[in-house]
C-alpha cells in the first residue's frame, strides 16, 4: 500500500502514510493546511479506516492537542570530536544479509513510537544507498545501524548495554563535524543514552497524537 503525499478535500490538505497498514494496521496523518483541521482530520481518519487502519496518529496542527499525546520527535546533536573510538567492526549490509538486517530492525522498532516498518523495497533502497551496517565485536553481533555524512538514521543494539558502542562505531563513518539524530521522546532508553553521550536537543520536529 502506497502513501498519499497530498490528500485533498474541501477542508484542506494532508499527507497520509498508509504503508504500514498491511504490516501493523497503522496509519499516520500529517495535516498540511486547513481552515477546519478537525473536519479534515475526520475525513482522513475515515479514509485510513477504509484502507484497514486500526491505529491512527496525527500531527501538524494545534487542534490535535485535544487528543492524547503519543510522542514528540526531536533532533539531538553534538560535536563529532570527542566521541570515543570503538573497537567494534562494521560490516555493510549485502544482498545476502539484507533479510536479517530488516528482521532485526522491524522486531526491535515495532514498539517504538513513530518508527516506520521497513519493507523489502526499503531494503533495496538501503542496498543502493550503502549506508546500512552490522556492528560486531569479536564475532558477536552488537547491533545494526544506518549512518551517513552527519546523520545517525538508525541505531539499534541487540545486546544489553551495547548501545553506546553501536553509536560510537557508526559515528566513525561520519564525515561532518556535527553528529545529528532524530529520536522520539517517548523512547526513554534511547534519549537517556544520547544524553549520557553528550547529545542535546536542538529542535522539536513534530508532535504526534493518537486519533484512533
Amino acid at each position: 500500500m502506497k502513501d498519499i503525499p497530498v490528500f485533498t478535500t474541501e477542508n484542506g490538505a494532508a499527507s497520509l502514510f498508509l504503508r504500514e497498514i498491511p504490516y501493523r494496521s497503522r496509519a499516520h496523518i500529517k495535516i498540511q493546511s486547513s481552515e477546519d483541521p478537525l473536519a479534515l482530520l475526520d475525513e482522513c481518519i475515515s479514509f485510513c479506516k477504509m484502507c484497514g487502519a486500526e491505529w491512527i496518529d496525527a500531527a501538524g496542527d494545534p487542534a490535535l492537542e485535544k487528543f492524547p499525546l503519543i510522542t514528540s520527535l526531536m533532533i539531538m546533536q553534538r560535536d563529532r570530536e570527542g566521541i570515543a573510538e570503538s573497537d567494534a567492526a562494521l560490516f555493510p549490509v549485502t544482498e545476502e544479509t539484507l533479510s536479517r538486517w530488516l528482521d532485526i530492525y522491524n522486531d526491535r522498532m515495532k514498539d517504538v513510537p513513530n518508527a516506520a516498518y521497513m519493507s523489502r523495497k526499503d531494503g533495496e533502497d538501503l542496498l543502493k544507498s550503502g549506508d546500512g551496517y552490522f556492528i560486531h565485536r569479536n564475532g558477536e553481533l552488537l547491533g545494526i545501524g544506518k549512518a551517513k555524512e552527519d546523520y545517525l538514521d538508525t541505531v539499534i543494539s541487540v545486546v544489553p548495554g551495547a548501545g553506546q558502542t553501536v553509536v560510537q562505531a557508526l559515528c566513525s563513518l561520519l564525515t561532518e563535524d556535527i553528529v545529528r539524530l532524530m529520536v522520539a521522546d517517548a523512547n526513554l532508553r534511547a534519549v537517556r543514552l544520547y544524553e549520557r553521550m553528550g547529545f542535546v536537543e536542538v529542535k522539536e520536529v513534530s508532535r504526534w497524537y493518537r486519533v484512533l
